[in-house]
């Protein structure tokens, strides 16, 4: 029943990564920017993303050769790049918001409010009983 249990969560996770957006993709980059206004300082969009530098870099070079950003000097602090949205990035991130905003509408319209919320127990308590096991590993390491 444990290696169902895992496949099934590893299947979750996949699906959600698929379907509600992965984090630290160019597309949960080009949605962190139109969330906050359409531009943001690398050092910002750093901050919002929680991505390690080299990785954004990267996500970031890809999406401006992609036409989708330009980057700028930033007027206030020229140390500083401004990144922003272009407008044909600007309508696929509205349209991307707009598909996972209906996504989690729905995502667990199958269960009632009460399974909703024995379900979230359930995973927090997984989730605080993974945290233990990976400080038990890092402490016997």
């Amino acid at each position: 029943m444990t290696r169902d249990i895992l496949r099934a969560l590893g299947f979750f996770g996949h699906y959600l990564h698929v379907h509600a957006g992965g984090r630290g993709g160019k597309q949960f980059v080009l949605a962190t920017l139109h969330k906050n206004g359409g531009q943001l300082t690398q050092r910002e969009l750093l901050e919002r993303t929680n991505i390690s530098p080299a990785a954004l870099s990267e996500v970031v070079a890809k999406l401006e050769g992609e036409g989708l950003i330009v980057r700028e000097p930033y007027e206030h602090d020229r140390r500083q790049l401004l990144i922003e949205l272009t407008p044909q990035a600007e309508a696929h991130a509205l349209r991307m918001c707009r598909e996972r905003e209906a996504f989690e509408r729905n995502a667990l319209s199958c269960l009632t409010l009460e399974e909703q919320e024995q379900l979230k127990e359930l995973l927090d308590r997984l989730s605080e009983h993974w945290k233990q096991l990976e400080q038990s590993e890092e402490a016997t390491a």
